[in-house]
């Protein structure tokens, strides 16, 4: 993400309210059209594009600027009185805190604007990309668009990238309550918007510069666009070697969770035809995982012929194209012999070991997928003049009180990979799906609480929310859960996997959303059912 800060100066001149000095486009433009309209406006300052989507009929507008001049452009909010909620990044704590706040019930002059902001015109349901894999699901049914998530609801939404924000609520303009400007965030297409109160969830990236050549060779697995990536790099390989006897070698970095679905998911998809290598710095897979989970994975990673690299970690990454095996690295047996059979590219890993007693390994592989490491966005955004605006940790999280405020704060909150909030013992609690859901709940009623000048509530972290405390795939039919309400008990195969997609389709965003996917899923069973009994009848018939 691009960082070019704005003067502090130009960024915070106080906005003047005039409709005559800032007309809104296209009056009476939602009355014509009625409230379901979903709005698309365009606005353009020297070459720069920006899209701006309304839900419920033009509310809001973009202040008008003739070309050249220096002044900057605000975002028209509709309502000048009404509190205004500005929500940066779209994955599950910033979208479920927009759709928690609109689900509240609001004082007449207290309910706020919502403005949510994300690059992306998708939210992303990640915890199943992987059956994107595995071909279970439609990508509508994991990455809806937010036009029609929103559709029914009066939050505004902006595809945009943030540039840098300036908050001004820590110089003491403001207290913890009311409608008075907390600060602005820039936007990369020129706009600037005002904000009474922030929510910070901006996620996180994958993080490939720790290792020569990961990022030149390595495909990352986090977003909708990773896993079609990967998907299309799949389907060539497999076109690629169609008929042939020389196996598709895979290598997956990293056997925390992600790394293990992705690794079960991948093999299951090739079969015979593939060889996965999972390599790993610790000694075992998914080290946090409940046992039962744990052991479960290690049984299908078994079955499907997957290899465990266990205590080594990547030292560097080399792309060959068509080479001799002469002018490869030197050092083990493994790639002697290895000549250019084909005239696509083969990545070459240099494994070193994490403990003593084990060798250096070199591996050749046709696809590297990497699962480790993610590095939050927050420090990109800090204005260039004052890196150290915001109280950030060494992961670049900002440190919240716990309540989700950022700490010297008090209108900025920050939940998912964007907050550094601890546990009871002091530990940081994970960046996970899970996480970040329940911290929304918290942070929409907060800001209720806030805005009413009601106490906040602390955060809490509950294991016992939902069907499972911890939930793992492992491919089309098979899953590990360790259900919330039974200690030590593992569900696993097809049981499991039933009871994963159930929980999962509870975990959706909305209530239309759940019942279109909930019987797209309910088809596919069936299908998938009807074809299997033919499949059972004509073996019986033939055998007969």
């Amino acid at each position: 993400m691009a960082q070019f800060a704005l003067t502090t100066s130009a960024a915070l001149l106080p906005f003047n309210r005039e409709a005559k000095q800032w007309p809104k486009p296209f009056p009476g433009l939602s009355k014509r059209f009625g409230t379901d309209l979903a709005l698309f406006t365009s606005f353009r300052k020297k070459g720069v594009g920006f899209v701006a989507s309304g839900t419920t009929g033009w509310s809001g507008g973009v202040a008008e600027i003739s070309e050249g001049e220096t002044a900057p452009q605000y975002y028209v909010w509709p309502d000048k009185k009404k509190p205004r909620v500005c929500i940066l990044g779209g994955g599950f704590g910033g979208l479920y805190t927009a759709l928690r706040l609109e689900s509240l019930v609001w004082p007449d002059d207290k309910k706020p604007q919502v403005l949510l902001v994300d690059q992306s015109e998708r939210f992303v349901f990640k915890p199943m990309l992987y059956e994107l894999l595995s071909g279970e699901v439609d990508a509508w049914e994991i990455a809806p668009r937010f036009s029609d998530l929103l559709a029914n609801t009066s939050v505004q939404f902006f595809q945009d990238r943030v540039k840098v924000l300036h908050p001004i609520d820590h110089w003491g303009i403001n207290g913890p309550s009311g409608s008075n400007c907390g600060g602005t965030v820039d936007l990369e297409s020129g706009l600037l918007i005002e904000y009474d109160w922030l929510v910070l969830a901006l996620g996180a990236e994958s993080k490939l510069d720790v290792v020569p050549g990961a990022s030149e060779s390595a495909l990352p697995f986090s977003i909708l666009e990773d896993a079609q990536k990967v998907d299309n790099k799949l389907r060539r390989l497999e076109r690629r070697n169609f008929g042939k006897f020389s196996p598709i070698r895979v290598a997956v970095v990293g056997c925390g969770y992600s790394g293990v679905e992705l690794a079960a998911t991948v093999a299951e998809r090739l079969q015979d035809r593939g060889i996965v290598q999972a390599i790993n710095v610790e000694t075992t897979i998914c080290p946090t995982a409940q046992p039962g989970n744990r052991e479960a994975a290690l049984k299908v990673l078994s079955s499907r012929k997957v290899q465990l690299l266990l205590g080594y970690f990547v030292r560097c990454i080399q792309r060959v194209d068509n080479v001799e095996a002469s002018e490869m690295p030197t050092g083990s047996e493994s790639v002697s012999g290895i000549a250019a059979e084909d005239d696509h590219e083969k990545y070459i890993l240099e494994l070193q070991p994490a403990n003593r007693g084990l060798q250096i390994q070199i591996l050749e592989a046709d696809l590297v997928l990497w699962t480790v490491g993610s590095k939050p966005l927050l420090p990109e955004l800090q204005p260039s003049g004052k890196p150290h605006e915001l109280p950030l940790n060494a992961r670049g999280q900002a440190e919240t009180d716990e309540t989700l405020r950022v700490k010297g704060h008090p209108r900025i909150f920050a939940i998912g990979d964007s907050a550094a909030l601890r546990d009871s013992n002091g530990r940081l609690l994970p960046a996970t799906a899970q996480v970040a859901f329940q911290q929304a709940d918290f942070a929409g009623w907060n800001l209720w609480a806030a805005i009413n000048g009601r106490p906040l509530l602390p955060f809490r972290l509950a294991t016992d929310d939902s069907l499972a405390r911890e939930m793992m795939t492992l491919g089309r039919n098979d899953a590990a859960i360790s259900p919330s309400f039974i200690d030590g008990l593992t569900l696993e195969g097809p049981i499991g996997h039933t009871a994963r997609k159930m929980a999962y389709l509870i975990r959706l965003p909305t209530d239309q959303h759940r019942l279109k996917v909930g019987i797209s899923w309910l088809t596919k069973s069936a299908i998938d059912s009807v074809a299997s009994l033919q499949s059972t009848l004509t073996k019986v018939l033939s055998g007969s």
